[in-house]
């Protein structure tokens, strides 16, 4: 897949990985990648994640037009989770967020909602 590091998708073939604002550091969601999604990130330069509810392979915005392209993958030093550093068009949260990362834990919404997602998944 890649000439550089092996990554340790451990016995269910996936590992998590951070989506990350590439200019501003923002962490925007954290999703699951197999290797094929990996290999469509690498190849395509758009962000690829393994959706373990619908147990399939998804381009981040092929539905919203709100993708995600990756300017670097980066690996843990155990290898077993990315970051993808990117340039995030609209927001990455399916909520409409800027960032999946929007509330506190004590339910205080500090986060900005950047499109209405009744409009777009509809």
């Amino acid at each position: 897949m890649t000439d550089g590091i092996d990554v340790d998708f451990g016995d269910d073939g996936l590992v998590p990985a951070v989506a990350q604002d590439a200019d501003s550091g923002e962490v925007l969601m954290l999703a699951y990648v197999s290797p094929a999604a990996l290999e469509a990130t690498l190849e395509t330069g758009v962000a690829h994640y393994y959706s373990r509810s619908r147990d399939e392979l998804w381009q981040k915005g092929k539905t919203s037009g709100h993708t995600q392209s990756i300017q670097e993958v980066r690996v843990d030093c155990d290898a077993d989770t990315l970051l993808y550093l990117v340039d995030q068009e609209g927001g990455a949260c399916h909520t409409g967020h800027r960032s999946c990362f929007y509330r506190t834990v004590d339910g205080e919404n500090v986060g900005e909602q950047v499109f209405d997602p009744e409009a777009v998944y509809e």
